[in-house]
């Protein structure tokens, strides 16, 4: 894999042209438009929106530097503006919205490329942020889900020298960490997204194969296992998965095995099946996507360029409801 800033991680050079997938004939056609650009330019960040209906955008890389600020998005304007900076700079983490409206962020690597176990929380009401309990290890490229409990599922991502399995759950009335049954098999750069039945859907992503995934699986937290579900079209990493308001999950963007991904689909939770939906304007890879209160989706940032040598300013909605 290769690390937004151009630092080789794992398949170096094994992506190295960018493709525009076009939408395979048959598909229903979605639209998306352009909103206002983020202050800075950052891939690699973590997204998360907000009690006010706002969306946090936090760290990434910006081109030259590994991001420690963070900015806000206001769908009724389409303009973003300055929020307090995390303690350091972080390229890769998850963010994830608690029950009490603070933000955890955790894991990721840093401007050293030093893969982190630290997590931190953003105070929506104040700006600022403040450290909480680390994770059990390392960890980059891992997934992280709040889930009906108030706990968080971080599963998977890698440690620099090998791709994980393993899953931890953190408790933010203690701020502390306890592990959960693995994952089938190990994989990072892949997405969770908590279904309405309370299970974990996770796509996608590469093993310790150095391969691109196409599977999915299923976590149960009532027992801390994980089943088997279907397989995606295409294999991708760096791509982002949302739960849309009707049940389904929206798949777009990353890199796959020709470059960097326009493409996206849908995951039927009734059916465990995938099929394909409208594509992207332009291809990204390490972007964000945000399911807003209108029900569209906003897509922000990334990079057109498997190397992450170019990255994008530009936003763009995704229409749900002409999605599907």
């Amino acid at each position: 894999m290769i690390h937004p800033g151009g630092t080789t991680h794992r398949f170096a050079g094994a992506l190295a042209s960018a493709a525009l997938l076009l939408a395979v004939s048959g598909c229903t056609a979605a639209s998306w438009t352009a909103t206002g650009n983020m202050i800075e330019a950052r891939a690699g960040h973590a997204a998360t929106l907000l009690p006010d209906g706002t969306v946090l955008a936090a760290g990434g890389y910006g081109g030259s530097r590994t991001l420690a600020s963070a900015d806000l998005y206001d769908p009724r304007s389409g303009s973003w503006t300055a929020t307090g900076n995390m303690d350091g700079g972080r390229v890769g983490p998850t963010a994830t919205l608690l029950p009490d409206g603070t933000v955890l962020v955790a894991g990721g690597y840093s401007s050293s490329d030093d893969h982190l176990a630290s997590a931190e929380l953003y105070d929506p009401s104040s700006g600022s942020w403040a450290a909480t309990g680390n994770m059990d290890g390392v960890r980059d490229g891992h997934t992280a889900t709040l889930l009906p409990d108030g706990t968080v599922l971080v599963a998977g991502g890698d440690i620099g020298s090998s791709v994980l399995a393993s899953a931890e759950l953190y408790d933010p009335g203690s701020g502390s960490w306890t592990a959960t049954g693995n994952m089938d098999g190990a994989r990072d750069y892949h997405t969770a997204t908590l279904l309405p039945d309370g299970t974990v859907l996770v796509a996608g992503g590469s093993s310790s194969a150095f391969a691109l995934l196409t599977s999915a699986e299923l976590y149960d937290p009532s027992s801390g296992s994980w089943t088997a579900t279907g397989n995606m079209d295409a294999g991708r990493v760096y791509h982002t998965a949302t739960l849309l308001p009707d049940g389904m999950v929206l798949v777009a963007g990353g890199i796959g095995s020709d470059g960097a991904l326009a493409s996206a689909e849908l995951y039927d939770p009734s059916s465990g099946t995938w099929a394909t939906t409208g594509s992207l304007s332009e291809v990204r890879a390490g972007h964000t996507a945000t399911l807003l209160p209108d029900g569209t989706v906003l897509v922000a940032g990334g990079s057109s360029d498997p190397s992450f040598t170019g990255v994008l300013a530009s936003a763009e909605l995704y229409d749900a409801g002409s999605g599907t």
